[in-house]
């Protein structure tokens, strides 16, 4: 098996989870491919454009993906791995968020707030030292 394909273990987990092709239209495309191909396009960071041929046209790749977006199949996908991996106590909840992209709402940034000043400005309004 090479690195970027999807192991057939893999597959028969996640591969009932995507639509059935259609019995009527055009020759459907094979569902694996599109996975993989997407795989690849996640993991390099490509455009879409620059998917390798061996995996099929990428306006094909895209538009099953896009479509299986929008139908919540990889949301499913997400939710069954993470699930099998959490029962198998392989899965670390741990989260890490770097402050310094973390950006408040639009509507959060204008707010008043106190931000407690000099020991003057307090006495001045009545608080204590």
């Amino acid at each position: 098996m090479a690195r970027n394909e999807i192991s057939d273990e893999a597959w028969a987990v996640i591969g009932p989870l995507f639509p059935a092709p259609k019995a009527t239209g055009r020759p459907p495309v094979e569902r694996r491919m599109v996975v993989e191909a997407t795989a690849w396009r996640y993991r390099t960071g490509a455009p879409w454009r620059d998917v390798p041929e061996r995996f099929g046209n990428w306006n094909t790749i895209y538009k099953n993906f896009n479509r299986w977006s929008e139908q919540g199949v990889w949301a499913r996908v997400l939710e069954k791995v993470q699930s099998l991996t959490h029962q198998r106590g392989e899965l670390d909840w741990v989260a890490s968020i770097d402050s310094t992209i973390v950006r408040v709402h639009q509507h959060g940034a204008t707010l008043r707030r106190d931000t407690g000043g000099s020991i003057e400005l307090q006495e001045v309004r009545g608080g204590a030292a």
